[in-house]
This record gives C-alpha cells, sequence and structure tokens, in this order.
C-alpha cells in the first residue's frame, strides 16, 4: 500500500512538472550512473591500472634519463587518462541540468500566457497548472545541479589523489 501510495505521488508531481521534468530525470539518470561508474573505478579497478604502471616502471634498468622521463610521463599520462574518463561528460550533464530548468520555466510561462489569453486573465485555477509547470522543472534543474556538484568534487579529489600518488611513487631514484 505505500508503494502504490508512493509512485502515485511520484506520478503527480511528475506530471506537475510537464515534459520537461523527465528530460531532467533522464539527464539526472545519466549523470549519476557516470558518476557511479567513476566512484566504482576509483574504489577498486583504478589499483590494477596504477600497478600496472608501476610494473613497468619498476622493471627498468635506468631512470634518469631523458627518455626514463618521457616514459614516466607517458605512463602518468596514460593512467591519468583511464582515471579522468567521463568526467567532462559528467561536468556538462552537470552544467546542462539549470538550463532543462529554465526551459520548463520557459515552457510553464506559456502555458500561463496561453490560459490568460484563452480566460482573459481572471482564471486563476487555470493558470496555477502553467505556474507549477514553470516553478517544479526549475527546481528540478537546481537540485540536480547541486547533486551533481557536489558528486563531481568528490570524485574529482578522489581522481586527483590517484594521479598524484602514481606520480609520487613513479620515483627516477637510479
Amino acid at each position: 500500500m505505500f508503494f502504490v501510495d508512493t509512485l502515485a505521488e511520484i506520478g503527480k508531481f511528475m506530471d506537475s512538472g510537464g515534459m520537461v521534468l523527465w528530460a531532467i530525470v533522464v539527464l539526472l539518470f545519466v549523470m549519476w550512473t557516470l558518476l557511479f561508474e567513476r566512484m566504482w573505478y576509483l574504489k577498486s579497478d583504478v589499483s590494477q591500472d596504477v600497478q600496472g604502471a608501476l610494473d613497468v616502471w619498476e622493471s627498468r634498468d635506468e631512470r634518469k634519463s631523458k627518455r626514463a622521463h618521457q616514459i614516466r610521463e607517458q605512463l602518468i599520462s596514460e593512467v591519468s587518462v583511464k582515471i579522468d574518463a567521463n568526467l567532462m561528460m559528467i561536468k556538462t550533464l552537470v552544467a546542462v541540468a539549470p538550463l532543462f530548468g529554465l526551459l520548463g520555466t520557459v515552457t510553464g510561462m506559456i502555458v500561463v500566457f496561453d490560459v490568460m489569453a484563452f480566460t482573459g486573465g481572471g482564471d486563476a485555477k487555470a493558470m496555477a497548472g502553467g505556474v507549477s509547470q514553470a516553478t517544479v522543472p526549475t527546481m528540478s534543474g537546481m537540485v540536480a545541479a547541486l547533486s551533481g556538484v557536489f558528486g563531481m568534487t568528490y570524485v574529482e579529489r578522489a581522481a586527483e589523489r590517484e594521479k598524484h600518488l602514481l606520480e609520487d611513487h613513479l620515483t627516477m631514484d637510479h
């Protein structure tokens, strides 16, 4: 019973926001899927990539020449590319979320103006649906962007930490 009531309330909320709200939900799903993938990678698989780079580096006899320095930079770069995968896409989705909210504002206000033109502006109850379609997506776009900023901050810090640790472990001692 609780589950059915919850789904009904979610359905009402989604209907009050119009079609733009569904686009925000899809954007939010994709953004958090990518964020969780990066979190998973940084917690589990990055150690294999770092260890592979360390193994290649440690197998070298000499580490002080210009060539060795270039190989070190290549190893760091290859692992950094893997660590930074999808980060630009996530940043883009975070930036686009409020824009989708603004699109919802515009489409909701168009509904309000249509009601005003049809009824002469005196039917506040009829305009309420358009106002809802204008405010709910705006709020949802901002909440989606803020949640993405928090997730992105966590992932970026973890990624930078991993890259710095790799650089520190690839010593040029002999």
